[in-house]
């Protein structure tokens, strides 16, 4: 098997083609974070929501559109892509963005699931087509 390659944080690119199988190759303390992420973001998707592997990563689709991707790294979890939100959103978000539209939670701090709700909520409200009035 060849060797994962190493991102910037120093984190393997988990191959694998299912959600689970990606669940199976990652270590703690991420896996158990991430479980209970998958958990929060299900919690509050659309009834017709699925998951899938894009961009090696965990994603929940719906449609076939991907509304959200969030994935384990060596030093952090991540969610991708960051929802608008009102301003109490964006002050609480603050301190988690990174890079290109990315929330990273690190694994030795606890991780704030409720805002990940919230994260995903947001974009699914946003994916929603308008409804004519």
């Amino acid at each position: 098997m060849k060797k994962p390659k190493s991102s910037s944080s120093s984190s393997p690119i988990i191959s694998a083609a299912t959600v689970d199988e990606y669940f199976d190759k990652v270590p703690e303390p991420a896996l158990r974070m991430l479980v209970k992420l998958r958990s929060a973001i299900r919690g509050v998707a659309p009834a017709e929501a699925t998951e899938t592997i894009s961009y090696q990563m965990p994603t929940i689709t719906v449609g076939d559109k991907p509304l959200l991707y969030f994935a384990g790294w060596k030093s952090h979890i991540s969610v991708y892509p960051i929802p608008v939100g009102d301003d109490k959103f964006e002050r609480d978000i603050t301190p988690y963005r990174g890079s290109k539209g990315t929330l990273k939670f690190p694994l030795n701090k606890p991780i704030p699931y409720e805002l990940i709700r919230r994260a995903a909520e947001l974009l699914a409200e946003q994916r929603e087509p308008a409804t004519e009035q």
